[in-house]
């Protein structure tokens, strides 16, 4: 059995470690909308996460029983899974503050000579 104290330890461990994020993008088909939204969502990705996400894209045609699970109306759709809370954006993925705001990502790690300027 574990003690009170492991818990805790546990718990502030995995509070303090980067969080792992995972999105799955819903599209319709391979439109110049859907390519778009793809490859705009996986920019954001690589500039804030640095590879630390899972992106799943998911075609509405192909798997229509997955976007009635997630109760998908529009597309595109992007829908942050992990870490919580879940966050649903729909529409035009283009403006990326928008979509840092709205995914609730973390900012990106300064680089050295950011935090020296800054500092």
């Amino acid at each position: 059995m574990t003690s009170p104290t492991d818990s805790i330890d546990e718990f502030e461990r995995a509070s303090q470690a980067p969080a792992h994020y995972v999105f799955r993008l819903y599209v319709a088909g391979a439109t110049r909308q859907s390519s778009r939204a793809i490859k705009h969502i996986r920019a954001i990705c690589e500039e804030r996460l640095k590879g630390d996400y899972e992106l799943e894209v998911v075609d509405v045609y192909q798997q229509p029983g997955m976007a009635r699970q997630d109760q998908i109306l529009a597309v595109p759709t992007l829908i942050k899974k992990m870490p919580p809370p879940a966050r649903k954006l729909i529409g035009d993925l283009s403006d990326a503050q928008s979509v840092i705001v709205g995914l609730d990502l973390q900012p990106a790690a300064m680089s050295d000579g950011q935090e020296a300027a800054n500092g």
